[in-house]
């Protein structure tokens, strides 16, 4: 029977450890342990990262999983804190602490939206400091939004007599204009995305919860598959081709772990949350490789960091 080197061309390397970067299908002798270990696929998985300084639930998020904000919350919270990838820091408190505030952006170019009680103030920060910009067209809380700080969406709400639940509106940087509506009108949705490709998934139909999933094109929005599982006050993350969704509030079952990823066309459950939560940063940080989420209902102050299917080291075993 041919070996290794026959039908490769080359020794299997040998490591002291293992190899700093593992690829999918690498192969190799780890010296230090005497066995063989291949480069395996590792499913999606949350582990814990330090906690906020303030713990609060209905915030608002913004960045990457190494770069973060979060804002506001309950109560009428006005704390702001940054993430580096290790730890939180309080920096520049907003002008107006607002609960269930809707944000997109980066860390340092963030929008924070709405607030309960029902309000459309707006600000946004430019890494230093915020400031109030213009109001909402229909002041709101329990909004999904995505986009940057000049080019973002906020749909659904929470119910009232202003028709929070269908509304849609864009922001150019200097004002916001109604848009098309949302299909399914919803409160406590999330969303994630840019302004011309984004998707908002799950939230409140009553008396139910919702799976919808709906995308943005610029103009219209679409109905897409639906989540497996019905929740709201989850946490949204990554674009709309590779969207996920962790965490929420399921009717019937309570606080919820479950975390789903889409991939354009599906939604497939992956690893949960080590803490089931909802109300939890309504925009998670990040991508469906590398997320964070923190907060939650309770003033929690846990922040879990998400990696995505991956290759990782494994053991070669014999059967």
């Amino acid at each position: 029977m041919a070996d290794y080197k026959a039908i490769k061309g080359h020794h299997i390397e040998t490591v002291a450890g293992d190899p700093s970067t593992v690829q999918l299908g690498d192969i190799w002798y780890n010296s230090t342990l005497g066995k063989i270990r291949i480069g395996k696929t590792q499913a999606g998985a949350w582990a814990s990262g330090n906690d906020l300084n303030t713990g609060r639930y209905g915030l608002g998020g913004a960045g990457t999983q190494t770069a973060a904000l979060v804002f506001a919350g309950y109560p009428a919270r006005d704390e702001h804190e940054s993430y580096d990838g290790t730890s939180w820091t309080e920096i520049a408190d907003l002008n107006t602490g607002k609960r269930s505030r809707a944000g997109c952006g980066t860390q340092t170019a963030a929008l924070a939206i709405g607030g309960a009680p029902s309000t459309g103030i707006t600000e946004k920060w430019n890494g230093t400091s915020w400031t109030e910009v213009a109001d909402l067209g229909s002041g709101g809380y329990e909004i999904a939004s995505f986009g940057t700080t000049t080019a973002a969406i906020i749909a659904g709400g929470n119910p009232g007599p202003s028709g929070r639940p269908v509304n849609c509106e864009s922001y150019n940087g200097t004002s916001w204009t109604e848009v098309n509506n949302i299909n399914t009108g919803r409160y406590g949705l999330s969303g994630a995305g840019t302004s011309t490709a984004g998707i908002v998934m799950g939230g409140a139909a009553p008396p139910t919860g919702s799976t919808v999933s709906e995308e943005f094109d610029g103009t219209n929005w679409t109905e897409g598959n639906d989540l497996n599982a019905a929740r709201l006050q989850g946490s949204g993350f990554g674009i709309q081709t590779a969207a996920g969704y962790a965490g929420g509030y399921g009717p019937g079952s309570g606080a919820n772990a479950l975390t789903e990823i889409y991939n354009g066309t599906s939604w497939t459950e992956v690893g949960d949350l080590g803490t089931a939560r909802y109300n939890l940063t309504r925009e998670g940080a990040g991508t469906t490789t590398a997320a964070l989420v923190a907060g939650g209902d309770g003033s929690k102050a846990n922040t879990e960091e998400f990696t995505g299917e991956h290759a990782a080291a494994a053991t070669v075993t014999s059967s």
